[in-house]
């Protein structure tokens, strides 16, 4: 048997267990079969249903794990492209000019040793719930073959997520939906979100464009300036002036 339908029998084997904590090793199984699979030097799949809600669910190694939360941070990148247009990005050769469409994470991305990305949106049902990430630390694109073997691997990555537990309480419900109590990496972030909009009575959108523009300004990660903001540490009515977007 090929080793993605393998891939595919563990995780329905794994998902009729319902084992404890077993949710996101299930992932972790599809990221790091899909790099061994493709010609791809590491994976992650984010949970995802909009800018302001996009958790990580596994990152195969330290390079996807600052990809992803580079892309969080600065709310753009091929995870958000993917997302929108429904459809795989394949950058093969990230040196030959940034994509219009997120260049300033392409940037920021060159500090690490990323030179292709491939990305594919990850859906249940018809819902899209999250993104399927890899890059490569040498250019080259995807064969007809092993963009069909990705596309595999998306479905079987939304297979895992379908069934996936943490605390008991599922992340996603029946419609993909996100759900509050999902208590996951960047719950400072929402929880500082959440605070920006009651203070300074914001949008949402805006109260993390707020966070996000902060962030980038200093040059300090989301996550600490998340944390500064919901210990009472930092208030940004007073760094940006109240009622200014």
């Amino acid at each position: 048997m090929a080793e993605i339908e393998v891939l595919r029998e563990n995780v329905l084997t794994a998902l009729g267990e319902r084992g404890a904590g077993s949710g996101v090793d299930v992932i972790g199984r599809v990221c790091r079969a899909c790099v061994r699979l493709l010609p791809v030097d590491g994976a992650a799949v984010s949970v995802m249903v909009d800018a302001g809600h996009r958790e990580v669910v596994y990152a195969s190694d330290a390079v996807s794990t600052a990809l992803a939360e580079l892309q969080f941070s600065l709310g753009e990148g091929p995870c958000f492209e993917a997302y929108v247009v429904g459809g795989p990005v394949l950058v093969p050769d990230l040196a030959a000019g940034p994509p219009p469409a997120w260049p300033v994470f392409a940037a920021e991305a060159a500090a690490h040793p990323v030179a292709g990305l491939f990305t594919f949106p990850v859906q249940i049902g018809a819902v899209r719930v999250a993104t399927l990430d890899t890059y490569r630390a040498t250019p080259g694109s995807l064969t007809a073959g092993e963009l069909s073997t990705a596309l595999r691997v998306a479905d079987i990555a939304a297979l895992a997520l379908s069934g996936l537990r943490a605390g008991g309480g599922r992340w996603l419900d029946g419609d993909g939906r996100w759900m509050e109590s999902a208590g996951m990496r960047y719950r400072e972030v929402h929880q500082a979100t959440g605070m920006l909009i009651a203070q300074l009575d914001l949008p949402a959108s805006v109260a993390l464009a707020r966070l996000r523009a902060y962030a980038f300004g200093h040059g300090r990660p989301l996550l600490e300036v998340a944390g500064d903001v919901v210990a009472g540490r930092l208030r940004l009515d007073e760094e940006f002036g109240r009622g200014s977007p």
